[in-house]
């Protein structure tokens, strides 16, 4: 079936979307080429790469990459094929090529930019069309790779938006985030969770700011953690995070949601600012920022009350359990789901140690939480290929979200601004309205 613009444009409501969206490969397909061929999308933290020669293997969309130190210092995102056969230059995972890439299958060898650097006897290539100086015998670099305070990001686009203006509000995100380091830089430290999903990739992005499925979805982990306090006689921070999940609705209600162009956004107003002044991990903390930063600054760096941060297409930064959860789609049900950690340099070891923990608690894929939420988005991916119905409602509070100089703001906190908005941000890349009836552009949202 050829999907049009029109078709496309169909799909997507100011209220609702099409089932289509989340099962047909057809639609999969073009989404690696719209939004993974153009957006900004994270590939890695250049504390992974520290060396000259390092790498870190990814993916863009369905795109396999490397992110690698050079000898210059620059860090480089070239796409893992050989131009020579096609074969895969290094495996997944982290790793040192040395001084230079060396495909395993003929030994062409390439430099950390991806530039074709020798051949294994070349006067068996003279008089022919090779030339190494050419790009097509070099490995492919991504068109744009940018930094923002050691994140990498990289764009299959030479068009587009600069990376700053592509993150627009959420920069924030990561720039509490690296502040909450006394000298300012976070680092990826020990190794990464992976989670593989029955499901398609935008539903992780939603529930991220689903603030309706908490005490549902979550209500076994809630009920245990609660009765082994009981047992205890106390609430120690584990199950203190299991617990949140339980807040009745009223509480959700108070939460502010934000959203920003391209989809992104973030949750505001989760925490309780007032039990970090009795907690001794949070005193500690603040103590080595007032020492950086001044009393004021360190408040306002811890005080910023910031939940799940969504960047869409590239995953979840959280600041204040210092972590990203790196959302890469696989195929139209199936999503790998993989959640770095950061150590705050120069803060003291507790932090750290507490970010682990939570991280153990809520995202491990032996966790009591994330098995919950992997498991329903099976049930949403199977339940959409039935005839049960075509639509998928995102109606909570439409139609009052507010605007602000730069996005949107919810009226309350189970709006569903948020889904809205990935799906706005979702039909401008992948429908040019310009081929569109002014009725059907005028009535998307």
């Amino acid at each position: 079936m050829s999907l049009t613009n029109a078709t496309l444009a169909g799909l997507v409501r100011p209220d609702s979307v099409h089932k289509r969206l989340y099962t047909d490969p057809e639609i999969f397909a073009l989404e690696m080429e719209r939004i993974y061929g153009q957006a900004w999308i994270y590939v890695g933290h250049e504390s992974q790469v520290k060396a000259p020669g390092d790498y870190h293997t990814t993916r863009i969309g369905d795109q396999d990459v490397v992110m690698v130190r050079g000898t210059d210092g620059a860090v480089h995102v070239v796409y893992n094929r050989c131009p020579h056969k096609g074969a895969k230059i290094v495996p997944d995972g982290d790793g040192s090529v040395g001084k230079f890439f060396r495909c395993p299958y003929h030994a062409w060898t390439f430099r950390h930019d991806g530039t074709h650097l020798s051949a294994p006897l070349r006067n068996g290539l003279q008089n022919t069309c090779f030339d190494p100086k050419h790009p097509d015998f070099s490995m492919r670099r991504v068109a744009r790779v940018d930094r923002y305070r050691g994140f990498v990001f990289a764009s299959q686009s030479a068009e587009g938006p600069d990376l700053r203006t592509f993150l627009n509000g959420v920069v924030s995100s990561i720039d509490n985030l690296c502040d909450r380091s006394p000298v300012g830089e976070v680092e990826v430290t020990g190794g990464v969770f992976r989670v593989l999903q029955r499901s398609n990739w935008k539903l992780f992005y939603e529930n991220l700011h689903d603030t309706m499925h908490a005490p549902v979805t979550h209500e076994s982990s809630v009920v245990a953690a609660r009765e082994k306090a009981a047992e205890m006689g106390t609430m120690p921070f584990e199950l203190l995070v299991l617990d949140g999940n339980g807040e009745p609705y009223a509480f959700w209600e108070k939460l502010e949601l934000r959203a920003y162009a391209y989809g992104h956004g973030y949750m505001e107003g989760i925490f309780d600012p007032a039990a970090a002044e009795r907690d001794p991990v949070s005193t500690a903390h603040f103590a080595v920022l007032a020492d950086a930063y001044g009393d004021e600054r360190a408040r306002r760096i811890l005080g910023m009350n910031r939940h799940n941060t969504v960047i869409y297409g590239s995953g979840s930064p959280h600041t204040v359990f210092q972590q990203f959860r790196v959302i890469r789609p696989i195929a139209v049900d199936k999503t790998l789901v993989e959640i770095q950690l950061f150590r705050l340099k120069g803060a003291p070891d507790a932090v750290f140690d507490r970010a682990l923990t939570y991280a153990n608690v809520i995202n491990s894929p032996s966790s009591n939480v994330m098995p919950d939420d992997v498991e329903v988005y099976a049930r949403c991916q199977e339940g959409n290929q039935t005839r049960g119905g075509e639509w998928v409602s995102m109606h909570r509070y439409a139609g009052t979200d507010r605007a602000t100089e730069d996005g949107f703001v919810s009226i309350n906190g189970t709006s569903e601004l948020p889904m809205r908005n990935q799906f706005a941000a979702w039909k401008r890349f992948m429908v040019d309205e310009t081929t569109l009836p002014a009725s059907t552009v005028e009535g998307a949202a």
